[in-house]
Parts: structure tokens; C-alpha cells; sequence
């Protein structure tokens, strides 16, 4: 639907209308009534939701929480405090604590049920001034036919009889998540899943090191394990093709493939898990962010940006994104956001300069998921190379925790210890050889070098493009 021109300021019109009341949408909403903006928070469905990822946050976003005044949403929740990860390569054990801050202190991230946290964000988001939440499903945006700028939405509540209601804003902003319905109005790329991750629920599971994420990688695919409550614990097995119906399906495969590459204080639980019969998947998806430069709305979250989850650093960059945007388009900087070009010029900004962390985190994820998910000798020989590095300790392992982390957000330092590896893979290449094969070893160092550069250039070309 479209009109010739935004009606007078009413009752159905706000300064923000937000589509989706996720974990971005619901921080944004916040921040943004906190600043005397009259805030719309459209929401499909208000029950808790039911998800397999977006429960681990790295303390990076913790920080972020802090600064938006929501850090109280971790709490009442049975968050369990985490402390950096685990990871075990064919059963050899290296811990990646997370590095201690200049005061002495360990930063703590927290892994948590979806659902809970989601709420308490709603919660924070209901009760701060100047937010109204509407469960409502968005069909359509409204739009100027003579400018293409979005005025609005339209939406239609729960019920055969009831009818379609207007909401206008001065801004519009799609938060409504990885399938997002509204992302083709903005721009024209699609998410490329790259893998599916399939979720377990383990009860009361023995973990190898309690209070840090785990990282499980054999002859398959890569497996996470973190706990998500006093009880339960979230086990997530990567599977780039999903198994067939005529291979055993899903349960076949984790019964027959994963099950062996397991720590054995996990199996127990694993396999009470596997009677439970329920096996939840989620894709793995991964989008470049793009410039916004659609008049009177904007993409944020999983809707403009995704990386694989392996990371774990989807919630810390969707807070961070709150953090920077609002301080962008603040009332001070932008006193009516109605507006259109002032908030079109920051965005811009938002967009490049968000990518001193949103760089570290998207380059990280894939080029991680790369190595840790090796299809081919070359990437294997970096894989193992990547373990050993770990296992040096020191720096080699500071620094790339404080990547995943979310702490040091420069790019730079991310390059430094991804080629380090890849050196590093080398040399064991070498070390591991006789003297008479060095003349082979030396031309596959090439290969594995050049394996390396495809991995990590596509993902770095991918952020500097706008």
C-alpha cells in the first residue's frame, strides 16, 4: 500500500516504529525511549520463544549491557557465568580462558535459555517511559509513492475478523532476525547458509571444564557444548548436509557419527538426549552487512548482518549496534528524525564505524568455521596447526580470546594471528617430516598457505565493501 504524504503527527504515529522484538529490537526500543523518543515495539508473537541459538553472550556484549542499562536482564534467569572456551581436538584438551583486564579481573560472559533472557529484554523494554509493545503481525510497509521513503507499517492482529491497522514513523526499523520479511525491501542480497546446526538438550551433564564453552573436533564436523542453566546443557552438532531418511536420518547420525568423537564424561547425558527424540535445527547463514540508504527505514541485527554462530558473537555485535545507533541519531545529533537525509548520513557512519568490532567478530566466525570444520588436507593441516598454536599459550591464546570475546576489536591483530597460524602449520609440516620429503613438504607449505588466503580474503573483501 502507498500514499502521496505522511499524514499529521496522531495517535498511531511514532518517532520509532521497530519490527521485531528480539534481542536487538527490544534493546533498541529501550535505548531509544530512554531518550524521549515515542517508540512503537511490534512484535508477532510474545510468548517465549523457543530457540537453539542466541544463548551464549560474550563479554563483550555484557559490556554492552552494562552501558544501556539493561545488565539486570541477565539476572533471575539462571545464567551461568562464562569464563572463556575448551577445546579438544581428536581428545587433546587446550582451556582459552578469556584474558584478565588491567584491573586483575577475568571479564565473565554468561550463557543462558533464549526464551528467559528474551523476556527480561521485554520486561526492560515495557517498563521504560515512552515504549509501547503491540503483539501484532507486519505484513507491509506503507510508502511514498512520489520518494520511496517508508512511512510506516501495516499490520494485522491475531483473530479472522480482525482488521488491518496503520502505523506511521518517522523512522522504521526492520529487526525481525535472520528470515527477516522485510530485508528485500532494503536491499537485494540473500543469506547464504553455509551448515545447519542441530540442537540437543543435555540434563545434568559432565563437562570437561565447567563454566567455559566447548569445542569439540574429530574426523566430523565441529560440535559446541555450553551450559545453559544449573541442568541443562546446550549441545549443538554441525551438520553442513542433513542427513537422509535412508541413512537412519538425524538420530543414525548422531548415534553412529558423533557419539564416538565425544568426551566420554558427556555421553551419558548425549545419549539420554538422543531417546528424548527431539533433534531442533537451525541454518547457518552468512550475510554481509550493507549501507542503509532507504529513506525512513533501516535494517539492524540478523535481518542486515549475519555471521555463523560458531562464535558465538551475535548477540554481543547486535548490542554494541544499539549502543553505537543510538548515540548516532541521538536527539542531540539529530534533533527530528524525520530528517531523512541527516539519518541517511548516520548510518553511514554507523556502517563503518561499527567495523572495528563487527569485523573482528564476522571474519573470525567464518574463518574459524573453515578451519574447524575441515573438508580437505590443506585445511586440516591448518586445523592442526591452529590447536598447536593454542597449546603455546601466552599471547597466542590472549589475544585470539580477547577476539572472541569481543574485548579487542581491531582487525589487524585478527590477521596477525590468523597468518600465524598458518606459518605455524607450516613449520609442523616440516618438523613432522623426514629430511628427503622436505622438497614435498615445502611445496605443500604453499598449498596450505594458499588455503589459508582463501579462507580469510573473501570475508575481508566482504567488510570493505559498503
Amino acid at each position: 500500500m502507498a500514499t502521496q504524504m505522511k499524514p499529521k503527527r496522531r495517535e498511531n504515529s511514532y518517532d520509532v516504529v521497530i519490527v521485531g522484538a528480539g534481542v536487538l529490537g527490544c534493546a533498541l526500543a529501550a535505548a531509544f525511549g530512554k531518550q524521549g523518543r515515542q517508540v512503537l515495539l511490534l512484535e508477532r508473537d510474545l510468548s517465549e520463544p523457543d530457540r537453539i541459538v542466541g544463548e551464549l553472550l560474550q563479554p563483550g556484549g555484557v559490556e554492552a549491557l552494562v552501558k544501556l542499562g539493561m545488565r539486570d536482564c541477565l539476572e533471575g534467569i539462571d545464567a551461568i557465568p562464562t569464563y572463556g572456551y575448551e577445546c579438544i581436538y581428536h581428545g587433546e584438551r587446550v582451556t582459552i580462558p578469556y584474558p584478565k583486564g588491567p584491573d586483575g579481573k577475568a571479564p565473565e560472559g554468561r550463557s543462558f535459555h533464549h526464551g528467559r533472557f528474551i523476556m527480561k529484554l521485554r520486561e526492560a523494554a515495557r517498563r521504560t517511559p515512552n515504549v509501547t509493545i503491540i503483539e501484532t503481525t507486519v505484513r507491509d510497509v506503507i510508502k511514498n509513492n512520489a520518494t520511496d521513503q517508508v512511512l510506516g507499517v501495516i499490520c494485522k492482529r491475531k483473530g479472522a475478523d480482525a482488521l488491518e491497522e496503520h502505523y506511521f514513523g518517522a523512522l522504521t526499523v526492520s529487526a525481525d532476525g535472520y528470515a527477516s520479511n522485510f530485508r528485500k525491501k532494503c536491499i537485494n542480497k540473500k543469506p547464504q547458509v553455509r551448515s545447519n546446526f542441530v540442537g540437543l538438550e543435555l540434563k545434568d551433564a559432565v563437562l570437561p571444564s565447567p563454566n567455559h564453552g566447548h569445542v569439540i573436533m574429530g574426523n566430523n564436523p565441529p560440535v559446541l557444548v555450553y551450559q545453559i542453566g544449573t541442568h541443562e546443557t546446550r549441545m549443538l552438532i554441525d551438520m553442513p548436509k542433513m542427513p537422509s531418511a535412508k541413512d537412519g536420518g538425524v538420530k543414525a547420525h548422531l548415534k553412529n557419527v558423533v557419539l564416538p568423537d565425544l568426551p566420554e564424561c558427556i555421553r551419558p547425558s548425549f545419549k539420554a538426549a538422543l531417546e528424548a527424540d527431539r533433534f531442533p535445527s537451525m541454518p547457518n547463514s552468512f550475510l554481509p552487512a550493507t549501507t542503509n540508504t532507504t529513506p525512513g527505514m533501516v535494517l539492524l541485527g540478523d535481518a542486515m548482518n549475519m555471521r555463523h554462530p560458531l562464535t558465538g558473537g551475535g548477540m554481543t555485535v547486535a548490542f554494541n549496534d544499539v549502543v553505537l545507533v543510538t548515540e548516532l541519531l541521538s536527539p542531540a545529533t539529530v534533533p527530528d528524525l524525520e530528517d531523512t537525509d541527516l539519518v541517511l548520513r548516520q548510518m553511514s557512519k554507523f556502517h563503518w564505524q561499527r567495523k572495528s568490532l563487527t569485523s573482528v567478530v564476522n571474519i573470525l566466525a567464518q574463518a574459524l568455521y573453515s578451519l574447524f570444520a575441515a573438508n580437505d588436507d590443506r585445511l586440516r593441516t591448518l586445523q592442526r596447526g591452529c590447536f598447536e598454536y593454542f597449546r603455546m599459550g601466552g599471547q597466542c591464546i590472549d589475544e585470539p580470546a580477547a577476539l572472541l570475546a569481543g574485548i579487542i576489536r581491531q582487525p589487524m591483530v585478527l590477521f596477525y594471528h590468523f597468518f600465524a597460524v598458518a606459518f605455524y602449520s607450516m613449520w609442523i609440516m616440516f618438523a613432522n617430516s623426514a629430511v628427503a620429503t622436505w622438497p614435498i613438504a615445502f611445496v605443500k607449505s604453499f598449498g596450505v598457505l594458499y588455503k589459508a588466503c582463501v579462507v580469510l580474503m573473501p570475508y575481508i573483501y566482504s567488510e570493505i565493501r559498503a
